[in-house]
């Protein structure tokens, strides 16, 4: 900054000696920072996919979505809300003019989006992971109850997924009354604990002759993680699988 002869203030604006460039005017510098903010907010515009994308890597199927929307929706809720907000400052900043002000605006916008894109992800991969895992809750199939009186048996398969590596999960048969309680002074037909293997399952089949006492009025299994809550009615991703079986 300098005075001319008359004694007022002007800019003079320097180039390096042999440079074939123009001097950058303040205007010029603006756009150039614009544009790359906006290259940025291109790339949060994306967060939805990538976010979706998490998931699906994940194991999160439709099917799983639907249960976790049943269970425990906030995950979802949260993921896919973050991730709408990540795209509306990302759409709002393009929007904004390249201007000083503008700029700034357009940072701080971006400062956001990147702050709800980095909550969409991580909720959504620790929100897919737990969902897609299954919570370690061990699963009754192909119960059958098949036989005369004199040789019922008693056929069923037992699968978990998602357990921890050092739970276990415990399956006990009992004979119970008509309000479904245990009878009195009678011990377990059937019991085992069993451990998952290295990715975490559980397959176990069962397949046993039953003698059931005189006074049952049906057969109760119930498969539990070890420790864990014994309630049939409880409401919890944690709680026991149990069926029952009505004898004839």
């Amino acid at each position: 900054m300098r005075h001319n002869p008359l004694g007022f203030l002007y800019h003079e604006q320097v180039t390096q000696p042999g440079s074939d460039q123009e001097p950058l005017t303040l205007d010029d510098v603006q756009a150039r920072i614009g544009k790359r903010l906006d290259d940025v907010a291109k790339i949060l515009a994306g967060a939805l996919v990538t976010v979706a994308g998490a998931m699906t890597a994940l194991g999160l199927t439709s099917d799983i979505v639907v249960v976790a929307l049943n269970n425990e929706p906030w995950p979802i809720y949260v993921a896919a809300l973050s991730a709408i907000l990540a795209i509306v400052c990302s759409i709002v900043a393009l929007l904004i003019h390249p201007t000083r002000r503008g700029n700034a605006w357009e940072t701080g916008l971006l400062g956001f989006g990147v702050i709800f894109y980095m909550v969409a992800l991580s909720v959504a991969v620790v929100g897919a992971a737990h969902a897609a895992s299954g919570n370690g809750r061990p699963t009754l199939v192909n119960l059958k109850l098949d036989g005369p009186k004199s040789d019922r048996r008693l056929s069923f398969d037992l699968h978990a997924d998602g357990v921890d590596r050092w739970a276990s999960v415990d399956v006990y048969v009992t004979a119970v009354d008509a309000k479904q309680t245990d009878l009195p002074g009678r011990a377990n037909i059937y019991s085992v604990s069993l451990r998952p293997n290295d990715k975490g399952n559980i397959d176990h089949v069962v397949s046993m002759s039953l003698a059931a006492p005189q006074n049952a009025w049906g057969i109760q299994i119930i498969a539990e993680t070890a420790g864990g809550n014994m309630d049939c009615e409880s409401r919890s991703p944690h709680g026991p699988t149990c069926a029952v079986v009505q004898l004839s």
